[in-house]
């Protein structure tokens, strides 16, 4: 399969089964029969509440965890520091594994009306230094947002020591967010 190489020398494969609407009634079949037909990089989030499926169907499918590619991200209401770390540490106890490929910030911020951070660009800050020290502890291979437009980017980047390696975002003939694809060809996001 081919790759990309992010911004910090890791390889991802250029495509990736997206895990968004399987289920924990089809969530392992399906993913078993993607893996089946050639992919490796398989792409789930907490709020999908399918990992625990994902990750039984890779362990099942007698293929070495090396060779697959295995992304997933912070849910929107679990922004904060202490929360991103126990929430990484649940996808990581619901997929069976002991790291992750690429873990992203699934949206820019929280709507939820949490009371305990100033602003939603604390959040996510505080969220993006968690993510950078289980990077550095080598929990995480690379790690990157979703759905981030450029002001996202921006405020982030204020504070980060680890530049994004992905913005994963929304594209297709009706929606080309043309502004936040090249802002992200600027700072080299993938």
């Amino acid at each position: 399969m081919e790759t990309k190489k992010l911004n910090n020398g890791v390889l991802i494969p250029r495509i990736g089964f997206g895990t968004y609407k399987t289920t924990v009634d089809d969530g392992y079949a399906v993913v078993l029969n993607a893996i089946r037909a050639g992919y490796r990089h398989l792409d789930t989030a907490a709020i999908y509440e399918n990992e625990e499926e994902v990750g039984r169907a890779v362990r099942e499918s007698g293929i070495p965890r090396e060779e697959f590619f295995i992304t997933s991200k912070l849910n929107r209401n679990r922004l904060g520091y202490e929360s991103t770390k126990a929430e990484f540490e649940e996808s990581l106890r619901k997929l069976g594994m002991d790291h992750l490929d690429l873990y992203l910030i699934h949206w820019p911020r929280s709507d939820y009306g949490r009371d305990d951070f100033d602003s939603w660009e604390e959040q996510d800050r505080e969220s993006w230094r968690a993510m950078e020290e289980l990077l550095e502890a080598g929990k995480i291979r690379a790690i990157g947002v979703s759905n981030f437009l450029p002001h996202h980017l921006d405020s982030l980047l204020k504070t980060a020591s680890v530049v994004p390696a992905v913005n994963q975002l929304e594209l297709h003939p009706g929606y080309m967010q043309e502004e936040a694809v090249e802002y992200c060809r600027e700072l080299n996001l993938l």
